[in-house]
């Protein structure tokens, strides 16, 4: 290890963490707990043993240990050589690790006493480097600089609702009111309250105990050079640990929780409790609240800056952060820190026996217990709350739940997205992609990646979270009221538990058939199966419908960050809008505007649009149907449970039902064009991904089909393929295949449609004749008996009419695929780089089996995103196509998001589902066209190629044969059709202050047509 170790240094020392072999790190991590010198010498001795060298992270552990210690100056002199010995430089020390401003003066103050003189390298001044690609020139451009839109509310109520928010996340957790309705007060229910309470009272008791006790057993292992948790156990008190698990037995379903989710929960939380405890002990908090209040300026609707620019912008030219970065914990760990705290719920928390059973006894029995169950032929180890605990809860009925703070929506606007590792939550950690636990090449990727290329994610993120919220109150007041009276699944309200059906209560004969037996089975099994099933559905309705209730007098903000292929997701879970219609209903935006001229003919045809009926008419057509049944749509605004009840026969009845009552109020308003409006009107991508897939390829007919040419009505895709395969089945049955015959009046938009929907995300002819096969046995008249050789059939007949109309595209598929097959052969996981500069990698590995034993039961689990194993060339051939249309479907997305942001529109999206206010749909729909003509004038393709030969075949590689027929594979980028030049789609726009004759045509020209269904 080096002659600068040396033992016997005093108690108080900060202790790093047990080397991190898991996530591929050599080093021992800083960290809070205290510990001694001698201890951290003895995990440097274990790295050596290992053949492990420390890391720089490692190094600053140990020199804050020294300073916090005021250890001799040649004991630090030696750590210093033997650190230059290892090729590491002392500058690094204060440039390359994520430190707070403590540890950094700590780490001063130690390498001082050895070299006094040492000056540590001045913080970067800000980057103002911005993004040159052709696709963002002219979002960064600073010729024609831009006005950007404000948040509605002024200076002051947004500071206030900034502490609010830093309060929020201080503590958290979220303590929330269940909209449930609240039992009578019985003599019943109180005793079961009292109960609870002094159970819960005297469980803290004994599990602060039991916390002590395993911290003592932890401890003596750690000093006996046995592997430990102590250090981790040591970072929240005994009482917080203690919270933590009592939340989560509160929260575990009467089926249980299997250990390891349950483990990995724990050990999250109390991760991301740390990390907001360490901010807090830090002057982390007071220095981001002087730089949100200064960022508040560019927001706040009564305040002006010298230059409008885009938040991300801004927030940089406030100066260089302070704050640190928190390197997550290896899935290892967290998984084996929660399990333990789990085992210590199971063997510590007891109840009195007398409460399952009525008599007079005081022993104690268990409220979990460890049982095992078959899921999937696996067997998993479960942990089940005693029925008689569930019972109790039941009576009791308590009408709060605890919700961690990142689960729940910001009080506040969003900080905005500076790097992979700062965004979002005042002090709450979010990742900028989301990923499995454990993986971290998406992050390694990301911060490796030059600043500048995710400037245009970033920019987009931040845009999509600015956007405010406020709950729809006269929709969520129906909404509750059909919860408590036992719901509605038609109508996307979920049941009770009492309302599942029953198995029979008849006894089983003791001569019943082995049949009948077997029957019972069935039914107990299907029973069980549904009674899951709305019980997940329900507390699914429940977390939503109160988060709901606890925000209707509220303005609320949702941040977002993606997945791995640039998708956006809002990070709070429960309430959003990427949910159901009825989800979708409860939120409109807080920020009204007036609809102008045509606002309300965009709100007619929204609602029309939201019934499913004149899928195929035009926008006319549309506005005058609405027109027509205006008495229907202002019952259904005045009398939704008590008049017609149009609206329950929509395809989305909620949002129906809101959209009716937005039109109600616009139309009876003195002037409609001037009536405030926040209602968010949607426009959908019809079959996004072939849009995508027809652009590429330059497919004339499939482009059509897809709404990418100029049409009067909307184009069906799914129609036009059934067509298709009816005049194959037509020439067919006249060479008298008996198959075609059968099939006769049965080929429809139905059949069909799923398996083209699913064949631009790589669907094989095997799945695609599973789902033609579902919908054949749907039909109650087709002849059973030939449902195998007609999906057969049919799934032939399927892809050989995609191939006729989107000829280019199966080539392109193909191509892609085989590129991914020969890459992942090479021993390498599939990599590109998005159209806006985002780095992509498949994160599909054979599985890597992890074992944690010990305790109540032995973990073992699989993870994919191990990149030292092998590739899964399976699933990275399978994943490219569709990961790759996903990835371009997020740039086209986010081009039209900042673009939008430009122009001052309010802006968010469902994936390829756009929404605005009605007064804004025009604009919106005419920068979705410019910019997917824009992204698809790149030559994405050819790039693509030149990256993948460049990452794949070059250096040393390149003179191996299997690299040689890769490079082959790579070069041969598919021929595109010879269609309309893209560059001549999108053009005519008209302006959305033309008159109405004008105005609905914006939907019918050329570029991609925005048609909701």
């Amino acid at each position: 290890m080096g002659p600068w170790v040396a033992y016997g240094a005093a108690e108080g020392a900060r202790l790093p963490a047990l080397v991190n072999k898991t996530a591929g790190g050599t080093g021992a991590t800083r960290s809070c707990w205290r510990g001694s010198f001698k201890e951290l010498v003895y995990v440097f001795f274990m790295m050596k043993d290992a053949g492990l060298a420390p890391d720089l992270l490692s190094y600053a552990a140990a020199l804050q240990c020294m300073g916090r210690l005021n250890q001799d100056a040649s004991t630090i002199q030696r750590c210093l050589k033997q650190m230059a010995q290892d090729g590491l430089q002392l500058q690094e020390l204060f440039t390359s690790l994520p430190l707070c401003k403590e540890d950094k003066a700590i780490l001063l103050r130690a390498v001082r006493k050895a070299e006094p003189t040492f000056l540590p390298p001045q913080p970067p001044l800000p980057s103002f480097k911005v993004n040159t690609s052709p696709l963002l020139k002219e979002i960064y451009s600073t010729d024609n600089p831009a006005s950007y839109p404000k948040q509605h509310l002024p200076l002051e109520t947004l500071k206030d609702l900034f502490q609010q928010q830093l309060s929020v996340e201080m503590a958290t957790v979220v303590t929330v009111d269940s909209v449930e309705k609240a039992p009578s007060l019985t003599e019943e229910v109180l005793q079961a309250r009292k109960t609870l309470q002094e159970l819960r009272t005297r469980w803290e008791a004994e599990l602060c105990l039991a916390l002590q006790q395993t911290k003592a057993r932890e401890a003596q292992a750690a000093r006996e050079g046995r592997p430990s948790l102590f250090p981790y156990l040591c970072l929240l008190s005994e009482g917080e640990l203690t919270q933590l698990m009592l939340q989560t037995l509160q929260v575990l379903s009467q089926q249980g929780e299997s250990l390891l989710s349950l483990a990995q929960e724990l050990g999250m939380r109390i991760f991301n409790r740390h990390v907001v405890q360490r901010k807090q002990l830090s002057d982390e908090v007071q220095a981001l609240q002087e730089r949100y209040f200064k960022y508040l300026h560019l927001l706040a609707s009564d305040t002006q800056v010298v230059m409008s620019r885009l938040p991300r912008q801004h927030w940089e030219a406030l100066g260089t952060p302070e704050a640190s970065q928190d390197q997550p914990w290896p899935l290892t760990l967290v998984v084996q820190l929660g399990k333990q705290l789990a085992e210590v719920l199971v063997q510590t928390v007891k109840m009195p026996s007398n409460l399952a059973r009525q008599q007079d006894t005081h022993k104690l029995i268990p409220v979990l217990y460890h049982v095992y169950s078959f899921q999937s032929f696996r067997q998993i180890g479960i942990l089940k709350p005693h029925p008689a605990f569930i019972q109790l809860l039941e009576t009791a009925a308590e009408r709060t739940m605890t919700f961690e703070a990142a689960e729940v929506p910001m009080l506040c606007p969003p900080l905005p997205w500076t790097s992979p590792h700062s965004g979002a939550f005042l002090l709450s950690p979010t990742k900028l992609m989301r990923s499995l636990e454990g993986t971290i090449q998406h992050q390694r990727l990301l911060e490796g990646c030059p600043p500048t290329e995710l400037h245009g994610a970033l920019d987009a993120l931040t845009q999509l979270g600015n956007c405010a919220w406020r709950v729809n109150g006269r929709v969520l007041d129906l909404v509750l009221t059909i919860f408590n009276a036992k719901g509605c699944p038609r109508l996307g309200v979920p049941s009770p538990a009492s309302e599942a059906p029953r198995p029979s209560k008849h006894r089983l004969p003791a001569n019943a058939s082995p049949e009948h037996k077997t029957e019972l089975r069935r039914e107990l099994a299907r029973c069980l199966k549904v009674a899951r099933e709305m019980h997940s559905l329900r507390t699914d309705a429940l977390y939503r419908l109160s988060l709901a209730q606890h925000l209707r007098h509220r303005v609320f903000w949702l941040p977002h960050n993606m997945d791995f292929r640039g998708r956006t997701y809002p990070c709070p879970p429960h309430f959003n809008h990427l949910g159901s219609d009825l989800a979708r209903a409860l939120l409109e935006f807080a920020q009204g505007r007036p609809l102008g001229p045509h606002g309300l003919n965009w709100l007619k045809i929204h609602l029309i649009n939201l019934t499913g009926l004149k899928k195929r008419e035009s926008l006319q057509t549309r506005l005058a149907f609405a027109d027509e049944i205006m008495n229907d749509i202002l019952d259904s605004a005045d009398q939704p449970m008590t008049g017609r009840k149009w609206w329950m026969e929509a395809d989305e009845p909620w949002q129906a039902l809101a959209c009716c009552m937005e039109i109600a109020r616009a139309v009876r308003a003195p002037d409609p064009a001037a009536y405030i409006s926040h209602f968010p009107v949607h426009q959908d991508g019809s079959c996004n991904g072939l849009q995508h897939y027809a652009a590429l390829g330059r497919d004339s007919v499939g482009a059509a089909s897809v709404n990418l040419v100029p049409s009067d009505v909307p184009q069906d895709v799914y129609s036009s393929v059934a067509a298709q395969v009816e005049v194959f089945r037509r020439q067919d049955a006249e060479r008298g295949v008996q198959v075609a015959k059968v099939l006769e009046g049965f080929i429809s938009r139905k059949v069909v449609k799923q398996t083209v929907m699913t064949v631009v995300y790589g669907v094989t002819r095997y799945g695609g004749r599973l789902q033609i096969e579902k919908r054949l046995r749907e039909l109650s008249d087709f002849p059973q008996e030939f449902v195998w050789q007609a999906s057969h059939y049919l799934v032939r007949q399927v892809f050989n009419s995609l191939q006729e109309m989107f000829s280019s595209t199966r080539a392109i598929q193909r191509w892609l695929t085989e590129s991914a097959r020969l890459i992942a052969r090479s021993g390498l996981a599939v990599e590109w780089v998005t159209p806006l500069g985002i780095p992509i990698i498949q994160p599909y590995h054979h599985d890597t089996r992890v074992s944690i034993g010990g305790g109540i039961q032995s973990l073992t689990f699989c993870s994919s995103g191990d990149t030292n194993q092998k590739p899964n060339t399976l699933k990275q051939k399978n994943g490219f196509p569709p990961n790759f249309i996903h990835s371009l479907d997020s740039s086209h997305m986010m081009l039209t998001a900042l673009h939008c942001y430009r122009k001052g529109l309010t802006f968010v999206s469902v994936h390829d589902c756009f929404w605005t206010h009605a007064a804004d749909v025009a604009i919106m729909n005419q920068v979705c066209r410019e910019q997917f003509v824009r992204l698809h004038s790149q030559p994405i393709l050819h790039d693509l190629s030149r990256f993948l030969v460049e990452r794949y075949c070059s250096g040393p590689r390149s003179t191996n044969a299997q690299v040689a027929k890769l490079q082959e594979m790579l070069l041969s980028v598919p021929k595109t059709g010879r269609g309309v030049p893209i560059a001549g789609w999108g053009l005519g726009l008209s302006s959305p202050s033309q008159d109405q004759s004008s105005w609905s045509s914006c939907s019918v020209l050329q570029g991609p047509s925005i048609w909701t269904r």
